[in-house]
């Protein structure tokens, strides 16, 4: 019976990493985030999309690894976000874990598929 209730947990804690892991994210949620001013507790009165528009500029990113935004160097998506949002949007920084920012890089990662 212990064995079971062990492998039964053990199975459980997989499925979980493994969800959230290869999770792809809301592209739909991202989108509204994307053109919600109130994104991140934005005090700039803008979005993402003001600087943005339907995504414009934002086809490469999905598929880089490295960035440069205002001559600073960012190593991922999740920070060239951030940046954007703190230093942009007067926001404040999402967790990279989040899924608030698992949704807008599936967003903008969408823009590189040409959806």
């Amino acid at each position: 019976m212990d064995l079971l209730k062990i492998v039964l947990l053990f199975m459980t804690i997989v499925w979980f990493i493994f969800s959230f892991v290869f999770a792809d994210g809301n592209s739909e949620k991202g989108k509204a985030f994307f053109n919600d001013p109130l994104f991140a507790g934005a005090r700039a009165g803008k979005s993402c999309s003001s600087c943005h528009p339907e995504g414009k500029g934002l086809d490469k990113p999905g598929s880089k690894k490295e960035f440069s935004i205002m001559g600073e160097r960012q190593s991922g998506i999740d920070e060239s976000v951030n940046f954007c949002i703190v230093h942009a949007l007067k926001g404040s920084a999402l967790n990279p874990q989040s899924e608030d920012m698992v949704n807008i890089i599936s967003y903008i990662r969408s823009l590189r598929d040409g959806k």
